[in-house]
């Protein structure tokens, strides 16, 4: 069985790349999705598509619909749902994609330092594994997968 492990938020340091890094260096059987990650890109799609607003609101809602027609499909065809909140800025759309993954029965895994702790236990309170690194959910997808744990 190939694992489908959809990983949300924070788009601005290395965390995904290190978790594919890891699970590949252990041949695990997963395949990756994410959302797009140009921020850039992200932002500008509804106009640079379906053309320009004058109303930031309506720049913003146009980029925020074509972005969730990829999000939402993607973590609807995950096994697990990897949810990174970084340091820097605030990600409530990561909030949005644990929330979404915990209604539709996802595994979910919430990743953040412990500077976000208490700003996040509602949605800690909702995912199976609550980490701080990426090291630690390549760990768990390793565990998970091949159901072994080393020194056992």
């Amino acid at each position: 069985m190939s694992w489908n492990v959809y990983l949300s938020g924070e788009i601005h340091t290395d965390w995904r790349a290190e978790i594919e890094d890891a699970v590949s260096k252990a041949g695990l059987p997963v395949e990756f999705s994410a959302p797009v990650t140009n921020h850039a890109a992200s932002d500008d799609c509804g106009v640079a598509i379906l053309g320009a607003e004058q109303n930031k609101f309506w720049h913003d809602n146009k980029g925020a619909n074509l972005n969730a027609i990829r999000t939402r499909s993607l973590i609807e065809k995950a096994d697990v749902v990897v949810v990174r909140f970084g340091e820097k800025y605030k990600q409530w759309n990561a909030a949005f994609d644990a929330g979404y993954a915990s209604a539709l029965g996802k595994a979910v895994i919430i990743m953040h330092g412990q500077d976000h702790q208490h700003a996040l236990k509602e949605v800690d309170a909702a995912a199976l594994a609550v980490t701080e690194t990426p090291a630690q959910v390549a760990d768990i997808l390793r565990y998970v997968i091949q159901g072994k744990l080393d020194g056992y």
